[in-house]
């Protein structure tokens, strides 16, 4: 019986600071989440359907990004970490919506992603 009482303390104690974390986990989501963040951009939509095929057709996405993309093309798309509200309503949506995925392995908007800038194909490596 003793070990259990002590268990239930250690764990009374564990659900407080676990109810701490929560907390302030949900206010990290409400403000200060971001993801790290790659993109294909391009003016065109038929470009950027060019770009979706061949990331179908099994290219990395990195590679796509330098021959498809009109921003951030030289680092392979990589917009790095991105905080929520930095980006347009769409992408923002679109970008933390997404599951994490590598570019070996990309989980991807498909279709691409219509905002004032262009059409967008993204895919997420990271999130905090």
């Amino acid at each position: 019986m003793p070990p259990k009482k002590g268990t239930a303390s250690k764990g009374a104690k564990a659900a407080k600071s676990d109810d701490a974390d929560k907390g302030a986990a949900g206010k990290e989501k409400k403000g200060g989440t971001a993801v790290k963040v790659r993109h294909i951009l391009c003016e065109k939509q038929s470009k950027c359907l060019e770009a979706l095929e061949k990331l179908k057709g099994g290219q990395r996405f990195p590679e796509v990004a330098t021959a498809y993309s009109e921003d951030k093309a030289r680092q392979g798309g990589d917009l790095g970490w991105m905080t929520r509200g930095s980006m347009v309503g769409p992408f923002q949506d679109a970008a933390f919506a997404l599951p994490i995925s590598t570019v070996n392995s990309p989980i991807y908007t498909d279709p691409p992603i219509k905002t004032k800038f262009g059409y967008h194909i993204i895919m997420v490596e990271g999130k905090k």
